[in-house]
Order: structure tokens, then sequence, then C-alpha cells
């Protein structure tokens, strides 16, 4: 296993290779000329040394600008890519991008993984100067809505949370210096006039100065609080191993519980949020999969549910008699596109507003606030001028020409829509004071274009297959501004000695004799179904081994979507397995060459089974077909099985299922890659190297 700053050797400039298997061809030598002379100058190759103006986006500026504040991500004249802790011990990570911690970083990444599907370039103009956008024209999945209300509960509903209970511990009055002051200031201000001005004021030295804000807002674990009492309280999962989350569950990386907390949140909603938990019509499913047909769909059975009561009570819930089930159920799903897209708005909007107050680098830090501060400024001294008569009286004439001038109102927007068709884009928030704040999404491309533009992929976020621990994350008592003792916040962040005996004693009458957990006759059934299911998904893929010989390409397909442990082993950041028609192979990702490729070969090109110079010679020796980055026009995750027989495959096997990517170019040609270990990975290196304008479907 590489070690953190072993060096690999690209891929060399990839020969013309002829089709094989009846693949697409790659792009000819001199399509490949053509294209690198016509095109340099706007590449975002990592050896570019454009100035700011040459660059398609302020994203693609900030990655190839020279930070002052640099991580080992950031440092520039590297001949070959440099690995900075792929497959390796995180521990051993060094300080990746300056100014953020990694943990910070791998949460951005981590979550952006669950966000990003699918993206296709765009070369329509950018009015905010950012990519990665949330096309217009997105369409709706129960997916797509699961992980829009998780980015909803991770953002909006936790920040109002922890606004709430800032709310709860000032009027407590158990901290009375920060209350006492907070009350002697609202007096002097209602005494002298001046509510108004002092609330804006107040808000305006929170954003311009942001040592004000824990003076002001002291900050303390979001599970330690109660909401009503606003004291110190024992967090719901009984030790407090968060400190960002509603429970306060233990977590091994930083971010995981929340994320923990909003996939659990999405889970408990209705029937709509029944189809998204089990990701119904998965944006990434095959066109067409024999397995996921043949599996029943388990969403429906809320639906069975409701027409079974019906039915026990009189009712007559068939279709044939009640004529208004299907055009309803039409009508919500209809809906849910444009509720979809309210609920990514509304997370957008947060995270610019978060970025702006807390600009992370390496994008700009004064800026951002002191335009907010610009906007607040001239209602300062409006407030000052105006009393409350004039307030009622402004507020009645705006209501009455709201009301009477309805006519001059569609006249004044039909000449808007006719003389500036994008005023209304122009007036949104990103557009306008946010403009240049990133959302999330594009905060976290950003930092994987520097990693690129520097030869040093960010290296994926860890993971284990071990629990976090039980016990709480390190807190000091003395510094938590809340009116409890240091005895008394322990003893909180602590699990309870009573219900952790208890637990430790239903675990041990759970246990039969000889140590082994007893069980009951129903999850004898269950676990007899359990292993016959089991039993025909091995059957089923064992048949599409045959059937793939025979050129069957749904069964080429599911191929090694269920890896053995034999097959499973580090990948990246050059090389990643992957299938290709059914062939096993590697991915690889040249940066080596004057235009950047990827490419796939039945052989690896850094070292892998061989020497150096072997391998890259093997790999061009049998190389499918291989893609210039520049020209890849659309970039879309696949599942490895349909999201049916992907539920049953995990229940059944408890498997991990490895899925795809297709890869389009400008010309239509589609490459589908299968059954891929560090698909993100592979995907977040892609999007990330090239000068294309993204834009998420």
């Amino acid at each position: 296993m590489p070690m953190p700053g072993y060096v690999f050797r690209d891929g060399q400039p990839i020969p013309d290779s002829e089709q094989q298997d009846g693949g697409h061809l790659g792009t000819s030598s001199t399509d490949m000329t053509r294209f690198s002379t016509s095109t340099s100058s706007a590449m975002n190759t990592p050896t570019s040394s454009a100035t700011d103006g040459d660059h398609p986006t302020d994203s693609h500026a900030l990655a190839n600008a020279d930070h002052a504040d640099k991580g080992a991500a950031q440092v520039n004249g590297h001949e070959t890519i440099k690995n900075l802790g792929w497959n390796g011990d995180p521990k051993d990570v060094p300080d990746l991008v300056g100014g953020l911690d990694n943990e910070e970083l791998w949460t951005l990444i981590r979550r952006f993984n669950k966000q990003m599907y699918h993206v296709k370039a765009t070369t329509a103009p950018l009015l905010g100067g950012l990519d990665l956008n949330i096309a217009d024209e997105d369409e709706f999945s129960p997916d797509k809505l699961r992980a829009n209300v998780e980015r909803l509960y991770m953002t909006v509903i936790i920040g109002l949370m922890g606004f709430g209970k800032h709310i709860a511990r000032l009027r407590s009055w158990r901290e009375p210096r920060r209350t006492g002051a907070f009350a002697a200031a609202y007096a002097v201000a209602w005494v002298l006039h001046l509510l108004v001005p002092t609330f804006l004021t107040t808000l305006i030295v929170l954003i311009v100065y942001p040592p004000s804000r824990p003076i002001l807002f002291p900050p303390a674990p979001l599970a330690l609080v109660d909401s009503n009492t606003g004291g110190v309280q024992s967090p719901k999962a009984g030790v407090l191993g968060s400190h960002d989350s509603a429970t306060g569950a233990p977590e091994k990386h930083k971010g995981e519980a929340v994320e923990q907390e909003a996939s659990n949140f999405v889970s408990g909603i209705g029937s709509i949020a029944l189809s998204s938990a089990t990701g119904k019509h998965e944006q990434g499913d095959p066109d067409s999969d024999p397995l996921n047909k043949s599996v029943p769909d388990p969403t429906r059975l809320a639906m069975a549910g409701a027409d079974a009561k019906s039915s026990a009570q009189g009712g007559t819930p068939n279709e044939h008699h009640d004529k208004t089930k299907q055009p309803m159920e039409d009508a919500m799903w209809g809906k849910m596109r444009p509720v979809m897209h309210v609920i990514g708005d509304i997370s957008d909007g947060w995270e610019r507003f978060a970025n702006a107050l807390s600009p992370t680098a390496p994008f700009p830090k004064e800026r951002p606030r002191l335009v907010l501060a610009a906007v607040l400024a001239p209602a300062v001294a409006v407030s000052l001028i105006t009393t409350s008569a004039m307030f009622i009286k402004m507020a009645q004439l705006g209501v009455g020409v709201g009301f009477f001038s309805d006519p001059l109102v569609w006249r004044g927007l039909d000449w808007l829509n006719r003389n500036y068709p994008d005023w209304q884009k122009l007036l949104e928030l990103r557009n306008s004071i946010l403009k240049g704040v990133p959302t999330n999404a594009q905060l976290t491309i950003t930092l994987l274009r520097i990693g690129e533009a520097n030869r040093a992929p960010l290296p994926p976020p860890p993971s284990s297959d071990q629990p976090p621990p039980n016990k709480p994350k390190s807190l000091n008592g003395d510094d938590v501004a809340l009116d409890a003792s240091h005895d008394e916040i322990q003893g909180a962040i602590h699990e309870d000695p009573a219900e952790k005996e208890a637990a430790e004693a239903a675990a041990a009458t759970a246990v039969g004799a000889g140590g082994k957990p007893k069980h009951r006759h129903g999850a004898h059934i269950l676990g007899f179904f359990k292993g016959t299911t089991a039993t025909g998904v091995e059957t089923k893929l064992g048949l599409d081994k045959v059937r793939a010989k025979i050129g069957s390409t749904h069964a080429k397909n599911h191929l090694g979507v269920l890896p053995k442990e034999d097959e499973k082993g580090p990948t990246g950041p050059v090389d990643f397995k992957g299938r290709y028609q059914g062939h096993k192979g590697w991915i690889n990702i040249s940066t080596a060459a004057r235009v950047p490729c990827v490419s796939w070969s039945k052989a690896a090109s850094d070292g892998t089974g061989g020497a150096v110079e072997d391998t890259i010679e093997r790999h061009e020796k049998h190389v499918a077909f291989k893609v210039p980055v520049e020209e890849i026009q659309e970039l879309k995750k696949v599942g490895g099985l349909g999201w049916k027989a992907k539920i049953v495959v995990g229940w059944a096997t408890g498997k991990t299922v490895a899925d795809g990517l297709e890869i389009v170019d400008k010309a239509g040609n589609t490459w589908k890659l299968t059954a891929i270990q560090d698909r993100d990975e592979l995907f977040n290196r892609l999007i990330a190297i090239g000068g294309q304008k993204w834009e998420s479907w």
C-alpha cells in the first residue's frame, strides 16, 4: 500500500487503438492534434498558466491561483501525480488545503458524493460566475428528492434548531449577565425609539466582525441544550458523541452523525418519502434490467395497505370504482418536481449565506460580508428618520397600490420581458448580493480542482466498517457558557450507568446457553427466506456469466456487481478497477499528455503487477477506448442493479453493489463502465480535471 507522498507515474500519451469487442473508437491522433491546438488556450490543464480572464469560471480561476496559505494539495511543481493519502491511514494525511481542516474537507466531499449524480457540460453564460448550478429542466426522482430533503435537514433544520436553542438560553436567565445585557440594550432602544436601528446595527456587527459572534452567542453542543428550559440536558443518544447533531450520537468522522440523522429523518416521512427512502426510479438505474423487473415493488405496500383497510370497512378501492385514484396519484407526482426544486433552492440559499458569513479558502473572506453589510446600511439610515406613523402609512399605500394597479403591473412585466429577458435571474440572490458566493457543492468542486491543478488529487474521505465508539467527545465543561457546573456537564455528556447496566442485562437475556443468541420462530422463518433469496441471487448472477459469454449486454453489465473479497483492493488516484463490456480491467486517467485522457485497459498503468515501464506498455496494448477529458459532455452515475434488485440483494447478501459510470462525449458516443469499486472518486476526478462548465441534472 503506497504511503502518502508516493508519486505515481501517469499513463503516457495513449496511441490510437483499434475497436475491440464492438466498443466505440476513441478520438484519432489527427483529431486530438486539432483539438489540442484549437482549445489549448481554454483548457484547465494542470500545467496551465493562463490568467484569470482565460478561465471559464471563477472556480477554475481560484483553483489555478497562487494561494498565500497553502496545504499539501496546493504545492505546485509536480511532474507526476502525487498520492497524498489515497488508501492510507487518515492520520498520516497532511493538511490538504490551507485554512481548512481535513475533517471539514472530507465532510464536504462525502456530502458532495451523495448530492451529485448526473452532470452535463454547458456553454450558457454564468451570471454568478460559478458553475455546477442545478438545471431548470432537472427531472424529478424520489431518490433525488431524498438527497434534497437530507440536505435541507443538515443545513436549514439543524441551523434553525441551533437558533431556537440560543433563544431558549437567553429567555431562561440561566446566563444572567448575557441575558441582562440584552434586556438592558432592548430597554434603552425602546425608550429612545431606536429598536429597528439597534437590531439592524447588531446584524451588521455580527456580519462584518466575526469575533463578535461567540461573544453575543457563545456556542454550546446542540444536543446538550434543553430547548424548553435553556439548561443542560442529557443527549437523546445517551452520550455526547458529537457536537453538531441533534441527538449527540457518536460518530467516527466529523459530520457523520448529522448525516445519519438526516437519513433517518427522511425515512420517517409519509408515503412519498417511503418511495424516496427506497430510491424508486433511481436516476442511476439501468435502462432495462430483467432482474429488476422480476422483483416486486415495495413502495406499493403503502397503497396496498390503504386499499385493504378500505375493503375491510366496506369500501371499493378498485380503480374501476374509484376514478380519482390514478388522476390524484399523477397530480401528486407531478407536483413533486417543483417541490424538489424549492427545497433545493432553500438549501442553496442557506449554504450561500453561511459561506458568505464564514467564507472558506480559497474564496474571498471580506467582500461577501461587506456586500451584505452595505445592503443593510441604507436600511439603518432610513429607520433613523422613519417614525411608526410613517411606516404604517407607507404599508397602507403599498397595499393599495398592489391591489388596484394590476394593469400597470402586467404592462411593466411585459416590457421587462421584452427588453430584458433575463431580468428575473438577475434579481436572484446568487446573481446579485450573493454573486460569487458558492454553495457547498460549488465549494467542493473548487477544492477538487485545486488538487487537480497541482497534480495532487484530494484523497477520498476515510471509511471503516467498525461502529463508532460509544464514548463522549472531548469537551471542557468550564468553556461551555451554560448555567451548570463542570460535574453537571460531565454527568450529562456521559452515558447513564443505570441505563448502561439495563442495556447490558437486556443483551445478556437475549443470549441463550453457549453464548448463542436466542431466536424466535419468526426469525427462523425470516432467516429461511433470506437464505433462499440469497441462493436465488447467486444463481441468477451465475447464469449471467453464461449469458454474457453468448453476447447478452444486460448480463455483461451484471458481471462483478458483487465483488469478491479477493477482487477488492486499493485503487486510485491514477487507475481504478472497473469493467467494460463485462471484461475486467482498469480505468486510467492520464494527465501526463498535453490533452488529459480517460481510457480503459485490461492492464493497469501505475506499476501494479510489474515494472512501471512494462506495465505502461501492457496498458497501452490493451486499450479499448480513450476519451480526451475536455471532450466529455456528460457524466452519469448508474446503478449496478435496478433499485428494487439492489434492495433485495442488499437484504439477502449483505454485500455492497459496485455501481457504474456513463461517459458521453460531444459527438454523442457513450461508454458505460460497470463494477467500479471507487466510482465516486473516479467521477470527482473527471469533473475536476477539465475546463467544462458543469450543470447538475
